[in-house]
């Protein structure tokens, strides 16, 4: 019995250890909420003691899509009536969420012995389903990320809530094309991009992304899926260094489609109807540069000889970046050139080598010819 009892202490002290490991791990995690106000002595309805708290009780209405609700101020510190105005214009101009979602918001007010009842109406212009959609997200990166994911849906509508705005909606914009041209697949015609912000100002906004498409979506995932059953039926370079299989991917495609500069602008174009612009090209070439996993590509866009003009940003290791346009190239030759190179031929992007001249100062016609009699 003495064993078995040595034993058992000596099973709980190993756990006992482990668990102290484990207690030693530290993590954290974080998320957004409305925080419930104070209920009062009436279970349906909110308890505040001060306007910051009047704010939140018509703000946590909002969060929970209540369309009526009832408020009790105690103590209240404030003029009731001008603050619960104060309160309802705050919440529906000011707030994020408000802003998004709020169309109006009415109030009455009644004293009660010893408290003030309040009854908020709340009409919204936003389902429940549309402020339920929202996202949370924090910086560039995570929008261009949900943006790339609703691309690859065909989703004609994106709803962001950002911590810590930054940009504006041309800066939204600017993300969206960028989603769009790391999304090959996906990217069968550039969709109408409309931008709204909510409020007008501040560090918190809700960003509401409408985006319009040439096709329906049910035409664009057939057209997706039928442009990667042509993408798989490449021949793979597995075997081969980074630059050879950079190489061999641009000689494929060039296979696979021809130059047309009137033709389409996708890489469904190029490699399912057999000819695309430069535009289409660009794309294509990253789509296969995607299922190759050992070379990474981006679409460049800028100008070539003052025209604007697609082509492709090719990264090797332990290399400069290299450029590659397709549709200056053959199926037997393919070449890839520095930056330097690039900006003498005439191609000129955002980052290029090249510095632009300053225009050069004109003389206003009247200063030309003041010294004259």
């Amino acid at each position: 019995m003495k064993k078995g009892l040595l034993a058992l202490i000596l099973s709980a002290s190993l756990l006992l250890s482990g668990c102290s490991a484990m207690l030693e791990r530290s993590y954290e995690a974080a998320q957004r909420h409305e925080e419930k106000p104070a209920t009062a002595a009436d279970a349906s309805a909110l308890r505040v003691e001060n306007y910051r708290e009047l704010v939140s009780a018509v703000l946590y209405l909002v969060s929970q899509g209540q369309e009526e609700g009832s408020i009790q101020l105690y103590d209240y510190d404030g003029e009731v009536e001008n603050d619960l105005t104060r309160a309802c214009l705050e919440v529906a101009t000011e707030d994020p969420l408000g802003a998004y979602a709020v169309d109006y918001i009415k109030h009455e007010s009644s004293r009660v012995v010893s408290y003030y009842q309040a009854k908020v109406s709340i009409s919204y212009r936003r389902t429940q389903e549309e402020i339920r959609s929202m996202v949370n997200v924090t910086g560039s990166g995570a929008i261009r990320s949900e943006l790339q994911e609703a691309l690859s849906q065909f989703s004609g509508q994106v709803v962001l809530r950002v911590a810590y705005f930054a940009e504006d909606e041309d800066s939204i914009r600017a993300l969206v094309r960028q989603a769009y041209y790391d999304t090959p697949t996906a990217a069968l015609g550039m969709p109408q991009i409309d931008v709204s912000l909510y409020p007008d100002s501040g560090r918190e906004r809700v960003v509401e992304i409408l985006l319009t498409y040439s096709h329906s979506a049910e035409e664009l995932r057939r057209r997706s899926q039928e442009l990667l059953a042509a993408a798989a039926q490449f021949v793979y370079p597995w075997d081969m260094d980074r630059e050879a299989a950079a190489r061999q991917a641009a000689a494929e495609v060039c296979y696979h489609s021809s130059y047309d500069p009137q033709g389409g602008s996708t890489a469904y174009a190029a490699l399912v109807e057999g000819s695309a612009d430069d535009e289409g090209l660009a794309l294509a070439y990253a789509l296969v540069c995607q299922e190759l996993r050992n070379v990474t590509c981006e679409i460049v866009e800028g100008t070539l000889q003052g025209e604007a003009h697609y082509w492709n940003e090719v990264r090797l290791p332990r290399s400069e970046k290299l450029y590659l346009d397709l549709s200056r190239s053959t199926e037997l030759s393919s070449t890839l050139y520095t930056a330097e190179e690039m900006a003498q031929m005439g191609y000129r992007w955002e980052g290029d080598p090249v510095e632009e001249p300053l225009p050069e100062e004109t003389v206003p016609a009247e200063e030309e010819n003041s010294g004259e009699m």
